[in-house]
């Protein structure tokens, strides 16, 4: 059996204006996740939340940095209400927990229950974080992944892998189809922020980098095809 951690971006929700909730970004990738589901692959969702609240100007204005993690904790949330209402209507089996308790609409996360739930087929969604501040969504993304015992933490980007440069601004940016950890920390490569990229590395945990655009990308990697990049300990190849 399969099991994966897909990481979705929250600016990804907002569609092209990245912000607010997109229906037709939403919608395709209920269909990546109703097709994984289908072919029998295990999945657990973390979501970002800067479609609907980034606090980097709030924080120039001076608010505190604890006060804006935790507002973007809580968009995390809306983002996972509004998936788990998209699968459950489409009959997918779904289970969302929130780092930080909401009583009465989201249940708190617990290790124990996320696994089971996964173990049983459900679509385990992870929002809230890791319910501290100073931890990006990323980290909490490899964080679960651990906890869960996944074989891979899935990251939905919007280009097709890691490359050695931003590809859309520099044209000689050269694409990895297979990078380790350290070269990734060493040349400071976008992938994931410093502790994310840790945690795995230290979990010997792989990470693959992929277009989120892209149709039927967890069943082709279940099914052994390459796609996009993949983190891990092996040699980098161009």
């Amino acid at each position: 059996m399969t099991r994966y951690l897909l990481k979705l971006s929250g600016e990804a929700l907002g569609g092209d204006a990245g912000v607010g909730i997109e229906p037709s970004v939403l919608k395709h990738y209920c269909d990546e996740i109703e097709a994984a589901v289908r072919e029998g692959i295990q999945l657990a969702v973390v979501l970002g939340g800067g479609n609907l609240f980034r606090g980097a100007h709030l924080a120039q204005a001076g608010m505190d940095r604890v006060v804006g993690d935790r507002m973007g904790m809580l968009a995390t949330v809306m983002n996972g209400l509004a998936l788990n209402d998209f699968l459950q209507r489409r009959g997918i089996a779904s289970k969302l927990f929130s780092a930080i308790p909401m009583a009465g609409m989201v249940d708190g996360y617990q290790r124990d229950l996320a696994r089971d739930a996964v173990h049983r087929g459900d679509v385990v969604i992870l929002t809230g974080g890791t319910g501290n501040p100073f931890f990006t969504t990323d980290t909490a993304a490899c964080l679960r992944g651990v906890e869960l015992g996944v074989d891979a933490v899935l990251k939905a980007t919007n280009v097709d892998g890691v490359y050695s440069a931003d590809p859309r601004k520099d044209s000689a940016a050269v694409r990895f189809e297979r990078i380790t950890y350290q070269e990734v920390l060493e040349q400071e490569l976008a992938v994931m922020d410093l502790t994310a990229i840790v945690l795995c590395k230290e979990n010997a945990l792989p990470l693959i980098v992929f277009d989120a655009s892209e149709s039927r990308t967890l069943t082709r990697l279940a099914a052994g095809e390459q796609v996009g990049t993949r983190v891990d300990d092996a040699k980098a190849t161009g």
